[in-house]
């Protein structure tokens, strides 16, 4: 039986065959996502240890989180738009020397609102990393089957960058300062940089574009306004003035930017992307995805810090699944999304995530590493199958011209959803922990007046109380800690919950918006 290589060549003219220069485009659009990616678990990870170097409460590291995805999220559909101006390569070096100077502020950093700053540069530097590279991707790959096997590469490097950054950390913090997690992207960057200056080749939209000033400004007010309410409404109250001007900001900005999109001559987010009914599904689809996954990541990284007391690389050892099948099963996915519909791998991917993020609800405080393990896998697996065909489907929906646009808005719902997910994760965690924690320290043996100091210290510091919960004696102390692990654990599984229940919704979703033109583009490949 021929192969897939000598199979396809006779269909080809000799210059469609991939170029050194295009692989070489390839690998370094993978890196650059790759070194992007270090950070968004890698952080997460180290969080515990932060907490306790820098006094940090839950709301401040919550913003630890969101200072990188924010920027992202708020200025990645304007980075997109920059590149197609101005040229990928300017944007995609320009992204990684903001990355880097971000990096080296947190190097530096001694307190957390440095941190934040330096997350705010590194999360600047991808804004204008994600667009770029899927644009120079689709520069070099205008065949759509080559397209996808380098999109599933993409999404491999991607996934590449959340696995290896808990293990990078967690190695570098049992051995050192939690400064030093920041230095291995600022080498890995540094090198992309010298790489692609020398490597890449200009390229830009055909379209005449202009910068939308407006647009941008309203993005960056009503998404930054949505993630500050919610996580100021989770650690100061719904109803206070903080949240409530957070929300009702929100609710002013997010329609105008709708308005102001549609009447302007060129839009930051051309609105009429989402005609595409396949578009317009994998959008959704992958910011609920994304939202699922980095919430969990969230979730499971204070659970096995905070309940197991796992050091930081046994918190990244026990999540190497979650991330690391998207590598594995990376060049499989592509192979497979040639021979078969990507609503196929998509929809079998959501359901598989969500039925293995339903599963994490079987946890209990004193679950086995293996048995946590298994079910981690079977959502690192569900994951795995459904990033690339999202993404995929996502730029095969659109024209080749509207490649920048198309990837910035990709991506800018996948950060969107990356935002959201450890702010409302880290609401939901806090609530129902304080809510079910009076019932299990009733149960626990504890005198009222030690029930009364645990319910006190929890309340104050919230719940990275768990790292440092002492009473008078070893007995009382360890009956506190159980009664803890109890009601954090309860938190964990209404997070499984909202989790799962949003992957299984965003598999209907799916199934139901992305099959026309699923079929459609499967189709185009096999004309090719």
């Amino acid at each position: 039986m021929p192969t897939a290589v000598s199979d396809a060549s006779p269909r080809f003219p000799q210059s469609a065959a991939p170029s050194r220069h295009a692989s070489a485009t390839v690998v370094l659009a993978c890196l650059g996502v790759f070194v992007s990616y270090l950070p968004v678990v890698g952080v997460s990870v180290a969080l515990p240890v932060m907490q306790q170097a820098l006094g940090a409460s839950t709301a401040g590291l919550q913003w630890i989180t969101d200072a990188f995805i924010l920027p992202t999220a708020a200025l990645l559909l304007t980075c997109g738009m920059l590149g197609d101006l101005y040229g990928r390569k300017k944007a995609y070096l320009a992204g990684l020397a903001l990355f880097c100077l971000g990096c080296l502020v947190c190097l530096t950093a001694d307190g957390v609102v440095q941190v934040c700053v330096g997350q705010a540069f590194a999360g600047l530097g991808t804004a204008a990393l994600l667009p770029s590279t899927l644009a120079l991707i689709s520069e070099v790959c205008p065949d759509p089957g080559r397209r996808a096997r380098a999109i599933a590469l993409w999404t491999a490097s991607l996934g590449l960058g959340l696995t290896l950054g808990p293990l990078f950390n967690g190695l570098i913090v049992e051995r050192a300062s939690w400064r030093w997690i920041f230095l291995p992207a600022l080498v890995v960057g540094a090198v992309a940089v010298a790489a692609g200056a020398a490597v890449l080749t200009e390229s830009r939209s055909t379209r005449e574009r202009q910068l939308d000033i407006p647009g941008q400004l309203l993005a960056i007010v009503g998404i930054t306004g949505l993630v500050y309410g919610v996580i100021e409404g989770g650690s100061e109250g719904w109803s206070s003035a903080e949240a409530v001007t957070a929300f009702l900001v929100t609710a002013a900005a997010l329609p105008a930017f709708v308005l102001v999109e549609l009447r302007s001559p060129c839009p930051m987010l051309d609105l009429r992307l989402f005609r595409s009914r396949a578009f317009s599904g994998a959008a959704l689809v992958m910011a609920v995805t994304l939202f699922a996954q980095v919430g969990l990541v969230f979730a499971l990284s204070e659970y096995f810090g905070l309940v197991h007391h796992a050091s930081t690389w046994d918190i990244g050892l026990r999540l190497v699944a979650l991330n690391g099948f998207t590598v594995v099963l990376g060049p499989l996915v592509g192979r497979l999304m040639n021979r078969n519909s990507p609503r196929l791998l998509l929809v079998t991917g959501l359901v598989v995530g969500g039925v293995g993020a339903l599963c994490v609800t079987f946890f209990r405080a004193d679950t086995g590493t293996g048995a946590a393990a298994l079910v981690i896998a079977v959502l690192g697996i569900g994951i795995a199958l459904a990033m690339a065909p999202i993404t995929t489907i996502a730029m095969d929906s659109l024209p080749h011209r509207l490649a920048g646009t198309a990837g910035a808005a990709n991506s800018a719902l996948r950060q969107i959803g990356s935002a959201l997910g450890p702010a409302v994760f880290g609401v939901v965690l806090t609530q129902r922990t304080l809510d079910s924690l009076p019932a299990h320290l009733a149960g626990s043996g504890l005198s009222p007046a030690d029930q009364g100091e645990v319910l006190g210290v929890v309340s104050h510091v919230g719940i990275q109380a768990g790292a440092f919960l002492r009473l008078d004696s070893p007995e009382t102390t360890g009956q506190a800690q159980a009664a803890y692990g109890a009601g954090f654990t309860d938190a964990l599984h209404t997070c499984a919950v909202v989790g799962g229940v949003g992957m299984l919704a965003a598999a209907a979703v799916a199934y139901a918006l992305t099959g026309v033109r699923g079929r459609a583009a499967t189709e185009g490949h096999a004309a090719v």
